[in-house]
Formats: structure tokens, sequence, C-alpha cells
């Protein structure tokens, strides 16, 4: 007498359909991914974070700070005496908002000088530029 023997079922996953759903995510952040860049008038090399975000603010004032010390406020170079004064003279009541563009090559105490004359200047939204 001839026994059959019976077939043993593959209990392996079919991983072909999850690897389909992970490249369709893939393309589907890929192309859904928004690149925004500040709209520079220099050349900085700004430092990197893991966790930089984009503040699109409408009434923010930029200031710029290259390698060589020298600071630019809506694109004129000025000095931080006179910085001072610019921020000083504005409209007491209106909310200022700043974003800071510092060379990564420029000292941290620079930066944190111009933050403290900000501070003086009643400045109190402060963001540094990142990559």
């Amino acid at each position: 007498m001839r026994f059959r023997k019976d077939e043993e079922e593959s209990f392996g996953m079919d991983m072909t359909p999850m690897i389909d759903v992970v490249f369709l995510l893939l393309i589907f952040f890929m192309v859904s991914t928004v690149f925004v860049d500040f709209n520079r008038q220099m050349d900085l090399a700004l430092p990197t974070s893991k966790s930089s975000t984009v503040d699109e603010t409408s009434k923010s004032l930029e200031i710029e700070m290259t390698a060589d010390k020298q600071i630019f406020f809506d694109g004129k170079k000025v000095t931080l005496t006179r910085l001072e004064n610019m921020l000083l003279g504005s409209a007491p009541d209106q909310k200022k908002t700043v974003i800071i563009r510092a060379d990564k090559n420029l000292p941290y105490g620079d930066v944190i000088k111009l933050m403290g004359i900000l501070q003086g200047a009643g400045v109190l939204d402060i963001s540094v530029a990142v990559k």
C-alpha cells in the first residue's frame, strides 16, 4: 500500500507587497518635500543643525554677520552702535522678530554680544539661521 506524503505548506511571508509599499512611501515623501531656502543677500557658511525648522514670519528683520566680523542689517553694512541706535529708534510698541545669519567661523562671543544688544533694544524673539 502506498501512502501519500502530505506536502508541507510554506510558512514564509511574501515580501514583495511590503517592499512595493515602502518604495511608494519613499517616492511620495521625496515628491511632497518642499525645499525652502532663505533669500540670501550674502554667501555665508551657516552652521548645521539636526533639528532646524523654517520660520516664515512676514515682519522679521535679518542681521547677517560675516567671518571677518562685518554686520549687515537689511543688506546695508552697519556697526554695532549704529545697529543699536536703529533698533532703539524704531517703534517700541511693534513686536520685533530678528533672524541672525552668522558665519559658522565667527567666534561665539560676537553672536552673543549681538544678542545682548538686541535684547537691550527690546527684541525678545531672536532666531539663529542654520542649514
